[in-house]
């Protein structure tokens, strides 16, 4: 007996658990009932449409791998409980299913697409979660209710015992209040005499008032943290604490905002909390004594920022520091300056002018005789050490004086300047080579216009379409040469980024390259597995092909056949373009991904600017992958990247 398909798909519709069904490799829904639309927040406008076009956020989990799982092994994948995000009126949340993805197979058994069947069970979790945290709560509150109980009667036993103590206490201070009241008024320092039963002050001394900046009707037979507030948040727990151990509190240049004459002002002090104990050795006073040492700290802070700043500075740009004494010829230099010389501590002046540049032996004794009269010394010299590279080096100093004008003393810095010199360098070698490379076919295109222009009113038929064709080439080279300096700049700005979608490696190799193609000069071979799907940036990956392409063509003029290839790994794909060239020396193997590095350093076989590589290494770093080459001299040359293949799925 067969279901009429109204009646199967009217129970699917009619279904209130969520059914969907999607085909093909490219995961497209083609069919979704309503419970499955309003589980998503969508409307039939989606089916038709791929799962990751219309569930963006499923990248983040692998539900697309789990579907290409069914289709590739036509076992059915069941999950529990299953934690899912969904992007819900502009938010996304979080649901909790139960789920089964069940193959569909056409006539002759062959597995088409996934059928999803879903249960939402996140009311079921929460409510479960619900009543357990509830039994917790009761269990942990009974257990809050005894302790309270049991803190309460022994808080009820402390205060009887500390009353009847505080009654002795208060004879015995009597005795003696007189005495120690002026002892306090006319200390040279602040004292401030505070109850421990109440914190309310007894005794306070003009210094004390001057200190937090209250009058006395304030501060004196008041809470103490009433009259100074903003102090109470921090100190109020410490002189809690006094009060219950017993025990002295120290504190060496405390930081306090206190409210002096009715504005806020950052204060530092010295003070104690000093416990003062009646016969029965019960805390019955916390004598404050204070010193303000606020200019004292702020000279100190001034003097340890300035010289933080100073050691900061120094050590970010990687400079050595030294002093010379011209008396003694000691020279005295930091860890920086000996790591730069590479000659071990102590060394002399002389030894290290004996290791300059033969043309810049000179350059020191010009400096300090033209410090004489400056003050100040400048100069840059190459230094040389055996077995090392040469660096250069940059000196500047100032120059100290006695009363009758002799030099004293030099205190000055070194720093290494090779990488800039290097840099420096490196920009005049692009100027020169970009300037060379836009000239030919500026000059090209120049002669081209002038031909045009003395043919407009007679033209030759024979002749204009080789001058249009000429013309077309040299733009076409200005354009690349252009191209590659804007995606350097992008490179540098890191704007650069990646649009990721499934293609198929093997059909984008299959049709790129299409002006090598079309001269009919070079033969493409694709070799190797022409099914991969891979998940990254067609385009640029296509940029990077082509870019390999050109130099085979460029550097392998007679190698009449390129071969592209491309193989999967457990974790990776590898692509790979190989021609029958003469191959690259080795001293330039690890330089030919560098920023303007060219193999043909002359430039007298092909032109460029050396950035096609540099552009292709950072298109797959941002994939994740790496790029190289493989050459011998006479052998030919193979340059190939690699994609990741499991971040790949994972990301679906």
């Amino acid at each position: 007996m067969h279901l009429d398909q109204e009646i199967l798909a009217g129970l699917i519709e009619g279904s209130p658990y969520p059914i969907y069904l999607v085909l093909g490799d490219e995961l497209r829904l083609v069919l979704a009932n309503a419970a499955t639309l309003k589980a998503w927040g969508k409307d039939v406008s989606i089916i038709g449409k791929r799962l990751i076009e219309i569930l963006p956020e499923f990248a983040e989990h692998h539900f697309g791998a789990l579907m290409r799982q069914v289709l590739n092994t036509g076992e059915a994948y069941h999950a529990v409980n299953e934690q899912i995000k969904i992007v819900l009126d502009g938010v996304l949340k979080t649901f909790h299913y139960n789920f089964s993805y069940l193959p569909v197979k056409d006539i002759e058994a062959k597995v088409i697409g996934v059928v999803c069947h879903a249960t939402d069970v996140t009311q079921l979790l929460e409510s479960a979660d619900d009543i357990s945290r509830l039994g917790l709560e009761a269990v942990e509150n009974n257990e809050r209710l005894e302790t309270i109980n049991e803190a309460l009667a022994a808080t009820n036993e402390e205060l009887a015992t500390t009353n009847e103590e505080l009654t002795e206490s208060a004879r015995l201070l009597e005795l003696s209040e007189n005495r120690f009241r002026n002892l306090i008024l006319q200390a040279p320092f602040a004292i401030c005499v505070i109850r421990a039963n109440d914190l309310v002050v007894s005794e306070v001394n003009d210094r004390y008032l001057e200190l937090v900046g209250k009058p006395r009707s304030i501060v004196d037979g008041k809470p103490i943290w009433d009259a100074v507030a903003e102090a109470a948040e921090v100190y109020a727990p410490i002189m809690e604490m006094v009060v219950q151990s017993g025990e002295t509190f120290f504190a060496t240049e405390a930081e306090v905002v206190l409210i002096r004459n009715g504005a806020p002002e950052q204060v530092f002090i010295d003070f104690v909390y000093e416990p003062v104990t009646d016969l029965s050795g019960s805390v019955s006073a916390i004598m404050v004594v204070g010193i303000d040492v606020s200019d004292k700290v702020r000279s100190r802070h001034a003097i340890e920022e300035m010289e933080e700043r100073i050691r900061l500075a120094v050590e970010a740009a990687e400079i050595g520091t030294y002093d010379l004494n011209y008396k003694t010829g000691e020279l005295l230099g930091s860890v920086r300056f000996d790591e730069i010389f590479g000659l071990g501590n102590g060394i002399g002046r002389e030894t290290i002018i004996d290791h300059y540049h033969p043309d810049d032996a000179h350059l020191s004794v010009l400096a300090h005789e033209e410090a004489k009269k400056t003050g100040h010394i400048f100069y840059e010299a190459r230094y040389l050490r055996e077995g090392f590279p040469m660096k250069w080096l940059r000196f500047q100093a100032k120059v100290y004086f006695d009363a009758d004008g002799n030099r004293l003393r030099t205190l000055g810095t070194v720093m290494d300047i090779t990488a800039y010199k290097a840099l420096q360098q490196q920009k005049d070698d692009f100027i020169s080579i970009a300037s060379h490379e836009l000239k030919t076919p500026l000059t090209t295109l120049k002669a081209s216009l002038q031909l045009l222009a003395r043919m407009r009113e007679n033209p030759n038929t024979v002749l204009f379409p080789k001058v249009i064709d000429q013309a077309s080439r040299s733009m076409d080279k200005i354009t690349e040469l252009v191209d590659d300096l804007l995606n350097v700049s992008k490179i540098n700005q890191g704007h650069v980024g990646l649009k990721k979608d499934w293609f198929n490696l093997g059909d984008m190799l299959d049709k790129c390259c299409i002006h090598v193609r079309e001269s009919g000069s070079y033969e493409l071979v694709l070799e190797g597995d022409k099914s991969l799907m891979v998940f990254a940036d067609e385009h640029r990956i296509d940029q990077v092909v082509v870019n390999l392409v050109n130099n085979a063509v460029k550097y392998a003029p007679d190698s009449k056949q390129i071969f592209l290839k491309t193989e999967a790994f457990e974790d990776k794909v590898k692509v790979s373009v190989r021609d029958n060239g003469p191959g690259i020396p080795t001293n330039k193997l690890p330089h030919l991904f560098d920023r303007y590095f060219r193999a043909d350093e002359l430039g007298t076989q092909v032109s460029g600017l050396g950035l096609g590589l540099f552009i292709c290494a950072d298109i797959i770093k941002r994939h994740g992958g790496e790029i190289g080459v493989e050459s011998e001299l006479g052998q030919g040359s193979k340059f190939f990247f690699t994609l990741p293949l499991n971040e790949l799925e994972i990301e679906i």
